[in-house]
Formats: C-alpha cells, structure tokens, sequence
C-alpha cells in the first residue's frame, strides 16, 4: 500500500509501548523496590499504590492512544485483512489479546485500589476500608497475578504487531491474496470427484 498512516501508526506504537513497558516497570521496579524499603507489610503497600496511582492517568492515556491507532489501522487496512490469507486470523487473536489485556489491566486498578484503601493511614479511607473488609493477603495474591499478567499479554501485542509488520511486505500481500483467491474459488470449492474429467 502506497498510502502512509503514519500517526495512526504512531499512536498505535507509542501506546502500546508506554502500556507494556509501564507495566513490566511497574512489576519488577516499582513493586521491587517498595518491598526493599517498606519494611512492614502496610509501608510497602503505600508506597506501590502511590507509585501505582501516578502511573494510572499515563497508562490510561496511552491505553487510549493505542486503541484509537488500532481502529484507525484497522479501518484503513480492511481490504487487505479481507483480501489477504492469514490477516484476518492475527487480527482476531490481537483483538481477543487486546480484550483480555484491558481486562486484566482494569482488574489491576480494582485490586490495586482495594488495597490502597486497606493501606491508608487517612481517616476517610480507614473508614471506608471498614465498611468494605477485604483478605488482603488474598487480593494482594490477585494483583502480584495481574501485574504480571499485563506485561505478558501487551508482549503478545508486541510480537503479534511485529507479525502484521511482516505481513505488509509487498511479497506476503502477493502470496497471501493468490492463496485466499485459490481458496475461495469455485474450482476449489467443489469436491475432488467432481473436478476429475473421465479418461
């Protein structure tokens, strides 16, 4: 395609970089280094959910730049996600990753936002954090799961965008539109017998 789509691109990209790199950050520097100073259970608690909280507005940010660029590409490249073998499958499992990465991401701030509340030394939090008890044993288990769930998951988008990547070279389009032209033709359609010609 001779088109440039570079801010979609770009906001696709950047995105998505800023979500994975700020969650891997997040579980292994952030979470690390509030286990290392902390001390008590609830002092390393404050400290991961308020590095945690200031992360939250950039990565929602960055989420929303990531899925704005992902329709727009998406939009733009219909014929050849139409056209080209292969395309529609990948672009299936990075919307199904996508989907289950936001959700993971969401679950994060819930659980993470539950032990803020568990953690908090003001008196306005202690009292909701009564009303609404929770195992925070049990739910920091959940998050330390979620945290690392994040990174893995936009890793995924990472390497399947690199596969889309691949899939653009004008020799893959080729290839890929002649095998769905040889697949969706009548001749291939209709089963070995009735191609046969008597002898």
């Amino acid at each position: 395609m001779s088109e440039r789509n570079t801010m979609l691109r770009a906001l696709h990209d950047v995105g998505l970089a800023a979500w994975f790199g700020g969650s891997l950050m997040g579980a292994v520097g952030l979470n690390g280094a509030a286990r290392d100073e902390g001390g008590t259970w609830t002092a390393t608690a404050r400290i991961s959910s308020s590095g945690w909280a200031r992360w939250t507005p950039v990565n929602a940010a960055a989420i929303a730049a990531h899925l704005i660029g992902s329709a727009g590409l998406l939009v733009v490249n219909a014929p050849r996600v139409a056209a080209q073998q292969g395309v529609a499958a990948s672009t299936l499992a990075k919307t199904v990753l996508t989907g289950a990465a936001l959700a993971a991401t969401a679950y994060s701030r819930v659980l993470g936002k539950k032990i803020e509340l568990a953690a908090s030394s003001d008196p306005e939090d202690v009292r909701k954090a009564a009303e609404h008890p929770i195992d925070t044993d049990r739910a920091q288990r959940g998050l330390t799961r979620m945290q690392w769930a994040v990174p893995a998951l936009t890793g995924g988008l990472v390497v399947l965008t690199a596969l889309h990547g691949e899939q653009q070279r004008p020799a893959e389009q080729a290839r890929g539109m002649r095998r769905r032209m040889r697949s969706t033709s009548p001749a291939a359609k209709r089963p070995a017998a009735h191609r046969c010609t008597a002898g």
